[in-house]
């Protein structure tokens, strides 16, 4: 298998709070809720980078897809970080975050590997790393 990861799917309880959370309130753009015409096919993609995309869907609809029973919500099972170029810019997302209903669950601060990082929990609990590490170099 080569590694190649094109998309993330985030389920969500419910999928209108999750747009104006990704959408209006961290300013990620996105066409909007598609495929409501289908059952179970409602979801949002959001474009993050070249070749990778968001999607958040009803956790209903993952499990139908998926045949498993819908679970409950697992916050430290995994993180999604979202790298930046500066620990100002750090707190600048932690707060935008906030300020669209992200429950901070670590403030931001310095790291032990020299960098500056904070974690937040989206509506729907997914835990988001955001963080400066003076290793990485971030391309725009």
């Amino acid at each position: 298998m080569k590694p190649r990861i094109t998309l993330v799917t985030l389920g969500v309880d419910d999928l209108e709070r999750s747009l104006a959370f990704y959408r209006d309130g961290l300013g990620l753009a996105t066409p909007g809720i598609v495929g409501e015409e289908f059952e179970h096919g409602a979801v949002v993609f959001i474009d993050l980078q070249p070749g990778l995309k968001l999607a958040l869907w009803p956790r209903a609809s993952l499990a139908h897809d998926t045949g498993l029973p819908v679970s409950q919500r697992g916050a430290s099972a995994f993180s999604l970080a979202h790298n930046v170029a500066s620990r100002q810019e750090v707190d600048a997302v932690m707060a935008d975050a906030e300020k669209a209903g992200a429950v901070i669950t670590k403030p931001a601060g310095a790291t032990f590997y020299g960098g500056y990082a904070g974690y937040f929990q989206d509506p729907d609990g997914h835990l988001w790393e955001v963080a400066w590490n003076p290793q990485f170099e971030i391309a725009d």
